[in-house]
């Protein structure tokens, strides 16, 4: 290491030494907040205008400066308007923790709502409505009032926001002090933004419990028409958002405001558009001539298209949003499948969401394009958005009976690619186009089984047991491939192990000289070695049905399988007329009705809104709800089958009487498990019991 000379050692000379002790002498004994509040008190503007800087940045810092609270309120007096703010953000930040101190600047607050610049007295009734401190609430009401009333628009448009904040801290206030009436007033207003602003601050009194604070009718309705062009984008979103919750009542009257709110479909504010197709679609329902609703139709897919040349972030919600979309109107898209077509530049979450909607927009007449295009999809690097493309396939072909051949030969091609997550995917999506055309297409079968070696994904190991034991009878080397997987059972996942004990039985049914060791192996290593207790009740339940009555097991396990269909988009009715009324809201992206993941910790009980999360019991409701439970209990089960019994003790039970052969030549089934060391398991039981394990073996 590197050592100091004798030179550079040399002591710090008296003058450096003088300035040094002289700055930490003057820092000894006082903080940054005297410092500042020093200069808060200063004549000097310029001082006082930085010294309230450096307490907001000090804020925003994370800093406590609450201590600074009477100076930098004596600073609200100042004519800089800059300062004005400043303090105000101050205000609005500490009075919650400093509610008596903040009462000291009521009397600014007041003054500041008669001054003479219109930027002011907006300004202060702003802040005096962000300040949420009850005791200050009362001080506003004559303030709030002049404003509503101010004969500047700004001042107006300001004071109609703060009714609905100050709504949230004292409801009662604002009804009793009238400001409702006041702001269905300002609904008649000349400036477009007032119109706007108290259409916003009357929606949102009606949200949070007073239900007749906004009332539609035709005459209100004309009235937001009216100015709807002349408003902002937000404002228009505001009012179409009402537009929206009107009912018409003549179908007249629903063609009028369809034909108002059309233009907005070519605004170039997205959220502008959706909110205009929300309105439209609602009031399509009520209109009766069917050739005005294919023109409306028509004219809703160009504006939902070009939202596709926008930014990354838009298109994903207007997928979103086209989604539910599609599946109230179907017809709206359906020539403009091209457009949904995946970019070589669009990002994941883009394109996953472009699959589906091409699904949904997949018919006769286009189906060889979309093909073609999930083909190419299924080529590409990320195995996620190949992995869909290839489900996408096979949701072509359960959704369109007559392009179902067309997708199977598309997967046997993406098969011999023996690309392994594509081969993998490709068996999953056979299983259910298995499921929707039984008895078809089993010329794939033997394609699929020289696939086995490399499955390691559990879903598509499951589905291919599936498959080898729905199509056992056909398949010679069943029993084999089956043997490959019982191998290793006791590694494999529990799906996997829940299917190869049920394709086992199948085989064993189908061809019972050639599965009597297999069933053996599998019943004992499903009761005996696994703790999975749906394996263990399964094993159970087939075991008891394969010895008490062979033919009902058959009638169990060899069911016919009721039709599929393809519901990955699907949403149920009831959801979806929520989702279309809040078409472009966060709820229409989610998919989910906006309490489920709205946390509201003001709710209005006595106007009937409740938390569903947590209802509010007492301690009493609950000891009795808890009390009737408890009586209503039912009785406990008996252990038929002796399942807590060791093993030795169930091979040590005794078995039931040989079931009759049937008159297709099954074998005692029965008889097949003498001595193997893990008996019937109790087949004494009365009728009554086997009855309920062919209810729950139909189950499964």
């Amino acid at each position: 290491p590197l050592s100091c000379s004798p030179a550079l050692a040399r002591k710090p000379s008296a003058a450096s030494t003088t300035m040094t002790s002289t700055y930490f002498k003057d820092q000894r004994g006082r903080g940054e907040n005297a410092e500042l509040q020093e200069e808060l008190a200063s004549n000097d503007k310029t001082k006082k205008r930085d010294a309230v800087k450096k307490v907001i940045r000090d804020m925003t810092l994370g800093k406590d400066v609450s201590g600074l609270f009477a100076p930098v309120v004596n600073c609200m007096m100042t004519p800089n308007l800059e300062v004005r703010k400043l303090v105000y953000l101050y205000l609005i930040n500490y009075a919650k923790t400093q509610p008596d101190l903040a009462i000291m600047a009521v009397n600014g607050f007041v003054k500041d709502c008669g001054d003479g610049n219109p930027i002011i007295r907006a300004l202060a009734v702003r802040t005096m409505g962000c300040i949420r401190v009850e005791q200050i609430s009362e001080y506003l009401c004559e303030p709030l009032r002049r404003a509503l009333k101010d004969k500047d628009p700004y001042v107006r448009k300001t004071a109609a926001i703060c009714v609905a904040k100050l709504y949230e801290i004292s409801p009662d206030l604002v009804i009793d002090q009238g400001f409702i009436d006041s702001l269905n007033e300002l609904l008649g207003d000349s400036n477009p933004m007032v119109v706007s602003n108290a259409v916003a601050a009357l929606a949102e009194i009606t949200h949070h419990g007073a239900t007749k604070a906004l009332s539609l009718t035709n005459t209100t309705i004309l009235k937001l028409l009216a100015v709807l062009n002349e408003c902002s984008e937000w404002g228009q979103i505001f009012i179409l958002d009402v537009l929206s919750l009107y009912t018409p009542p003549t179908s007249t009257e629903a063609d009028s405001i369809i034909d108002r709110v059309k233009p907005r479909l070519q605004h170039a504010n997205s959220a502008v558009v959706l909110s205009a197709a929300k309105v439209m679609l609602r009031l399509l329902d009520m209109i009766v001539d069917t050739e005005k609703v294919k023109t409306v139709l028509k004219s809703l897919g160009p504006p939902l298209v070009t939202l596709m040349n926008s930014e990354s972030e838009i298109q994903y919600v207007a997928l979103r949003n086209i989604q539910l979309i599609c599946q109230i109107r179907p017809t709206i898209l359906h020539a403009e499948v091209k457009v949904f077509f995946c970019k070589y530049n669009d990002p994941i979450y883009v394109k996953m969401e472009k699959l589906d909607v091409l699904v949904m927009l997949a018919a006769e007449r286009n189906i060889d394009q979309v093909l073609l295009e999930f083909k190419e999809y299924a080529t590409e690097i990320d195995d996620e958005f190949v992995c869909k493309a290839v489900r996408c396939i096979g949701r072509c072909a359960i959704k369109l009976d007559t392009a179902a051949e067309k997708c199977v030969k598309v997967l046997q091609e993406l098969i011999q690619t023996k690309v392994n997550y594509v081969v993998q995917e490709a068996i999953i999506v056979m299983r259910d186009i298995f499921r929707k055309y039984p008895n078809k297409y089993e010329s794939v079968i033997g394609t699929l089984c020289e696939n086995l070696d490399t499955l390691d994904n559990h879903e598509a190991k499951s589905s291919m047991i599936w498959v080898i034991g729905e199509y056992a009878d056909r398949i010679d080397n069943a029993a084999e491939l089956l043997g490959t997987f019982l191998d290793s059972f006791s590694e494999e996942t529990h799906p996997v192990q829940l299917q190869l004990l049920t394709s086992t039985v199948k085989l064993f049914l189908m061809r019972p000289a050639t599965a009597q060791e297999m069933v053996k192996k599998v019943l004992a290593l499903a009761t005996q070695s696994s703790d999975h207790p749906d394996l263990r009740d399964r094993g159970y339940i087939y075991w008891r049905l394969l010895s008490t009555d062979p033919e009902g097991a058959k009638q169990v396990v060899l069911a016919e399988k009721p039709t599929i269909r393809d519901d990955t988009c699907f949403t149920e009715p009831s959801l979806l007329v929520d989702l279309i009324a809040n078409l472009s809201c966060l709820s229409s992206v989610y998919h989910k009705r906006p309490n489920q993941f709205v946390d509201r910790k003001k709710v209005a009980v006595d106007d009937g809104f409740e938390e569903a999360d947590e209802p509010d019991r007492s301690e009493g409701a609950a000891a009795a709800a808890a009390a009737e439970e408890v009586e209503e209990a039912p009785a406990p089960v008996i252990d038929m089958l002796s399942l807590d019994d060791p093993p030795a003790t169930i091979a040590a039970a005794p078995a039931a009487p040989a079931a009759a052969p049937s008159a297709g030549g099954n074998v005692d089934l029965l008889g097949l498990f003498e001595g193997g060391g893990a008996g019937g398991g109790g087949g004494g039981e009365g009728e009554g019991d086997g009855e309920q394990e062919k209810e729950r073996g139909t189950e499964e």
